[in-house]
Order: structure tokens, then sequence, then C-alpha cells
């Protein structure tokens, strides 16, 4: 039975790894052939079929569901039902909606993600009619960082988009309403200025944790503490059920109830009821299935192996909903369970209380440390010692007094103050103390390792998690260091790896040589959305860059230099040159860009040119980059006039690539720049379906009539090729995964 479930488990999994999806006609086989395995001696690969063909058809499901490419950007008005908890950001309301209809008889998704910019904010359990723009879900592509779509995949959500207007229909009802009253009470009482972190702890809602508080979290592997995880769930579960012992030993629980029967039964409901109040995501689903597998087995006198539990948790899991596994939280929840059963197997009875916790904090930053770099995600050097102090005050202090403070506060508001304001004082000390701990050792991001480095760093991590004395123990940290300090292609001499960050409506632009690294501008940056610690500065890490020699920002509007202060503040450059460093934050130190700049690195040629205007996309400083004689021109937002100046300066324009000023915009790309510089093709960054129309369809005609290929970000993702091998542009979404938009083919 047991090689059954496993069996199954690992057939859901492999759905991940697929690059495309099996046909129909051969789901149907495959299903039928898993059958008839069932009844044989080689049930365990039947089971392994039958998960397969499971996750597979969901998956062909949700990509049925998503939106019908005919409505793109189309403005519809739809009837839906507000679900899930609104998150509120200054004038931005985001929300879900769900069982969406429309008076046409459109086929519309079951679950749509809207923003509504300035407009009123909806209730959860709402009725609303609104008239929508909606776009295919999509996000941003690069080597690292969140995978949106697979993550919009795995939410059922088949659509994006915005509100244009819209009216109530029917007023909230139902659970989610409630939860919207206890996060909106807890929000406004804001006890100790930490009213969002306690609506995280009770309710889940996590809209209301700051970028500051998440960049904290990260960085001593504490976010795990700031939702409801499976540990939360445990906790009440294990604290319902000794209360009730406790009761029953002393004689007053009411004789006529049997009391084991009780406990359990109450342990189950209060496990599942704080389940559905925090949203019942992965960690709650796995936590409230093991505590009431674990009471159901003691109902019956049976002894429970944990790992049985934990066995039939996953299984019920990935069967509910088979795309958990695209998410990174499905990952560490269980792999954080199973690394404890690996480590304390047969001893957890054995050690003292403060030797299991730090044993604990060991197998967390250990063991998963290999998970974190196949998620892409850093690893945090002070996770042990701040776990060690976060995880006893949040479960034995803050956790029970956020709950307590809220349960008093039902019947009447004055009652639960003094808890709730307790548990925010606490929080306030343990940000301090988080703050501290995050000074002395900050996250770490290690450049990505290549699969057979992460396959051997599992494999350490079982060795090194051994009990004492056992051979093979100590050779677990050498196999863990190939993917801590994997090794680091670098070009050769004379050539150059290019990287185009998809950072959406902006543009960033990294250029390594051999030994030196060059980043074009930063990304952009808009309200508390910060490209360059969000994208940039991680992908810079992710490919090894560990010394910045150059920081070269066009000019400095909000597209371009946006995330240079999180770049400068993560990778400290060399010289900081701009068109416009008079506008740039003073802490940049930045220099003037010079027209005829030039130097050299590693036999590639940089060539800088600038004329200042008062204009900001006119003053943008130009780059040209020469590897082994194979260039690429990198020209800012520059306008006609300005490319008609650049054509007359004598500067040789000629280029292979050409990034697209002001990004495809009618305003540039003239006839006679195109001409000068002769590209072979032609790179675009934006943000899909921007609100400025780019690349506009006159701009692409022109590069068109000319043979220049378009290597668009919005439909490619990142861009990265070598300069000076002649080789063309790949972009990340031409890596193949089955939950990907199709791009064209360039």
């Amino acid at each position: 039975m047991r090689a059954s479930l496993l069996a199954f488990a690992l057939g859901v999994l492999l759905l991940r790894a697929l690059p495309v999806l099996p046909s129909m006609p051969l789901l149907a086989a495959l299903a039928v052939v898993a059958f008839i395995l069932l009844g044989t001696r080689l049930v365990a690969v039947g089971a392994f079929g039958l998960g397969l063909a499971w996750a597979a058809l969901h998956a062909q499901w949700a990509l049925e569901g998503r939106l019908d490419p005919v409505l793109e950007q189309r403005v519809l008005w739809i009837e839906g039902r507000v679900s899930g908890l609104p998150a509120v950001d200054a004038d931005l309301v985001g929300f879900l909606l769900a069982d969406a209809s429309s008076r046409r008889d459109l086929k519309l998704p079951a679950l749509i993600r809207l923003n509504w910019y300035g407009g009123p904010r909806p209730l959860a359990g709402e009725r609303w009619r609104l008239a929508v723009e909606l776009r295919s879900p999509a996000g941003l592509a690069n080597s690292l960082g969140q995978d949106r779509e697979a993550w919009l995949l795995a939410q059922g959500i088949g659509a994006t988009g915005s509100v244009k207007d819209g009216q109530r229909l029917v007023a909230a009802s139902g659970l989610a309403t409630w939860r919207d009253g206890i996060r909106q009470y807890l929000h406004s009482r804001d006890p100790a200025g930490q009213g969002g972190l306690l609506a995280a702890l009770v309710v889940g809602d996590a809209s209301g944790i700051t970028d500051a508080q998440w960049q904290l979290f990260q960085d001593t592997g504490t976010v795990h503490l700031m939702v409801i995880s499976g540990q939360h769930i445990g906790l009440i579960a294990l604290s319902v059920y000794a209360l009730v012992v406790t009761l029953a030993r002393r004689g007053y629980w009411p004789r006529r109830l049997p009391w084991r029967l009780s406990a359990a039964v109450l342990t189950i409901a209060t496990a599942l009821g704080y389940g559905l109040l925090a949203g019942f995501e992965v960690p709650v689903q796995r936590a409230c299935v093991m505590v009431t597998l674990g009471l159901v087995w003691q109902l019956g006198r049976q002894q429970v192996r944990l790992a049985d539990a934990v066995l039939l948790a996953l299984v019920l899991v990935l069967a509910a909903n088979p795309l958990v596994s695209l998410l990174p939280g499905f990952w560490l929840s269980f792999g954080a369970v199973l690394l404890l059963l690996w480590s304390f197997a047969g001893r957890l009875g054995r050690l003292p209380w403060w030797l299991t916790l730090g044993r604990a904090q060991w197998c967390m930053a250990v063991g998963l440390a290999p998970l974190l770099l196949a998620l892409g995600l850093p690893l945090s050097l002070s996770g042990p010692l701040a776990n060690a102090l976060a995880v006893p005050l949040m479960d034995l202090a803050i956790v029970p007094l956020a709950l307590a403070g809220t349960l008093l506060s039902l019947p009447w508001s004055p009652l639960g103050d003094p808890a709730l304001w307790l548990a925010g004082f606490l929080l306030e000390l343990l940000l301090g103390l988080l703050g501290l701990l995050a000074q002395l050792a900050a996250a770490w991001q290690p450049a990505l390792a290549p699969a057979w480095a992460l396959w051997l760093a599992g494999l350490g991590t079982l060795l090194a998690l051994l009990p004492a004395g056992l051979p093979l123990r100590g050779c677990g940290a050498l196999l863990i260091l190939p993917a801590l300090f994997p090794p680091v292609p670098l070009p050769a001499e004379g050539q150059a790896r290019i990287s185009v960050l998809d950072v959406g409506q902006g543009l960033a632009v990294l250029v390594r040589t051999r030994d030196h690294a060059l980043l074009y501008d930063a990304g952009p940056r808009q309200g508390s959305y910060d490209s360059g610690a969000r994208v940039v500065l991680p992908n810079l890490r992710a490919v090894g860059v560990d010394q910045l020699d150059v920081l070269l920002l066009s000019h400095a509007d909000a597209d371009h230099a946006g995330g240079a202060s999180a770049v400068a503040k993560g990778l400290p450059p060399g010289r900081v040159l701009s068109g416009e460093s008079h506008r740039l934050e003073p802490g940049l130190r930045a220099q003037d860009c010079t027209d005829g700049g030039s130097w050299r690195w590693n036999e590639v040629s940089f060539t800088t040119w600038w004329r200042p205007s008062a204009d900001s996309n006119a003053s943008s400083c130009v780059l040209k980059i020469d590897a082994s004689g194979e260039r690429l021109l990198l020209t800012g937002d520059i306008d006609e006039r300005r490319e008609a100046e650049l054509v007359a300066s004598g500067l040789p324009l000629a280029a292979d690539w050409l990034a697209a000023p002001h990004h495809g915009s009618r305003s540039g790309s003239s006839i006679c720049f195109i001409d000068a510089v002769q590209p072979r093709g032609v790179l675009i960054s934006r943000g899909r379906h921007n609100r400025y129309g780019h690349p506009h369809p006159l701009v692409m005609e022109r590069y068109r009539e000319r043979g220049v290929l378009a290597y668009d970000t919005a439909e490619l993702g990142a861009l990265s090729w070598t300069l000076g091998r002649w080789e063309r542009p790949r972009g990340q979404r031409e890596r193949a995964a089955w939950w990907r938009l199709s791009p064209p083919t360039p």
C-alpha cells in the first residue's frame, strides 16, 4: 500500500518536469493501462501511471480554462463574486473575481485576478458588475524569480485584468466576509503598529506586510513564521487536545461524554476551523490531514507511523490539486516535514528539549539548502539562530495571544485589546531582534547551480543529517559545496555575455566580459515595487556577478533608473555614469556620461555618445559594445532628433544588434537611423500590454521591411547570448515548460 501511494505521488510530481503535455488520446490510453495494472502485481506501476494521467488531465483543464485570446485587451462588462480577501495598497485594490459571467454569454475563466486603481474597495463575498480589460495570465520570465504564470495556473486563475468601472449588486456574506471583517478590525486597532502582521497570523492575509518586513524575514529565514503554516495548526490542535485531557484528568469533564472521542472531535474541528479562517493553503492542508489521521488512528488504538501520515497527506493534497507541485511553498512545506522525520528517526523522545530545538534548526538550515537553491531562493546565514529565538516566541506567545485577543474581541472589542496589544508589542520586539541578526548576516544568493550539483547537494544533505558515528556522514558537507559555489561559465577573451533582463516596462542590460561587469540601466520602480531589488539584483547574483565595475544609467526616468539604488546597495559599483547625473539620488555619486568616452575590457571595446538636453529622454547616454567585430548598440530613450545628431556625429553606427530607442516608441527608430545601423536584430524591452502601446506598429513595420528580426522581452522573456560568437539571442520562454504561454519564433 505504501509503495502504491508513493508511486501515485511520484506520478503526479512528474508533471512539473514535463516540457509538453501528452495529448488527450494518449492520456486516455495511459489511464486505461494504469487501471489494468492496478489489478496485477504491477500495482505500483499502475498507481504511477494513474498519478501522471490525473495530473496531466488537471493541467489540460487548467490550460483550457485560460482566457480566450479573442477577448484579450477588450473592455467587457462581466458579473462575479469577490473571492478571498482583497489586497489594498495605497490607491490600488487587488481582488479575485469568481464565477464570472457575461450577458453576451462569453466563455470566461472561472477565476480572474483584477486590479482597480482609484476605485472603491470591494468586500469579500460581494457580487459586482464590472467593466474590465482582461489579459492572459503572464508574468516576467527571467532565469531567477517567481514564475508568475505557474503560480497563477496553480491558483486556478485564468486571466488578469484592470477594472474601468463597476457597481455593487449584492452585499457581502459568508465566511470570506467574516475573515475580511476580522482583518479590517486588526488593521483598525493596529496594536503596537503591527496590525498587518497580526492579520497575517490570524486570517492568513499577507497584504499588510510591508516590503521592508518581507525583506527582513527573507534575510533571517523566518518567512514561514509570518504566514499560517502547519506549525501553527499543530500548535492550536495540540493546545485544544491538551485542554480536554487536563479537564478529564481533574474530573471537570462531563462523564456522559467520552473524553477521548470529544478531544479528537474538538481538535479536528478547531484545526479545520482555523485552516478555513486562514485560507486553507498547502501547509495548512497538510497539517489538517495529519492531525485528522493521527487522531482517527489514535481512537482506533492503533500505533501510527508519522511517515505514513505524511505520505497520506501528500497523496491527498496532490489528488485534490495536482498543480500545487508548481508552487515553491508545496515543496518547502513537505520538504521540511520529511527532513525532520529523517533527522529525528528513532531519537525524538531521547533528546532534551533544548537539543531537539537546536537540532531542528540545524536540520532546516542544512536540509532545505538544496531545495532553496533548486527553487532559486536565497539562503539565510542567520536563519538557524533567528529561528531558535523566533519560533518559541511566536508559537508560545504571539500566535496564542493574537488568536485569544481576536476571539475575545468578537463579543466585545475591549475584551481582546490587552492580548492583541501584548502580541503587537512582542512582534515589535521580534522585528528588532531580527533586524540585528540581519545586519550581522543577510540572505545570500549563490549563483545558479547545474542540475548535477543540486542532486549531489541533496545526497550530501541526507548524509550530513545522519546520526553521529555512521559511515559517510562526513562526506555530506563535501557533496554540498558544488551547489553552494558552482562553476560559473565566463566568456572568452574578446567576447561578452549579454543579458537583457525581463523587467517589464523598462530596461536593464547586463554586459559581462571575462573579468568585468557593466549594467546598462537598472529597471523600473513604481510605488512599492522595485525591480532593482526584486529582479535585477537577484539575477545578477544568479549568474555569479559579485562585483559591478560600471553602472551606466542612460537617463534618470524611473523605468530606467528606478532600480539603481537597490542595485548599488546590493552590489556597490566602481563607477556610476549617467546622461542625467544631476537628477539621480545623491547617494549614487553619479558622474556625467562623456561624449566619445571609451575603454577596453578583455579585448572588448566600449564607446559612449552623449549630448546634454533639457528633455530627459533626449539626454540618454548611448553605449556601443564591440566584441570580435560583433556589435551591440544600446540607445536608452533617444528620439528622432537625437538619432539624426548621432548619425551626423560620424560615430561608426553599424551594429548587429540594436536596442530599440524608447522601447520601440513612435518617437524613435527613424528610417535614416535604422539604415545607418543596419542591425540583424532589434531588441525590445517592454511590459506586456503596456499602456503606452510600445512597440508602435509603424516602427515594427520599418524593421520588418528591412529584414530585421525582433526579439521582444514581453514575448520571449529575458534575452541572453554571447557577443562575439555570432549567435542569436535566446529567450527565457523558449525553455520548454508546458505551462508557459508559447512565444513567437523570431
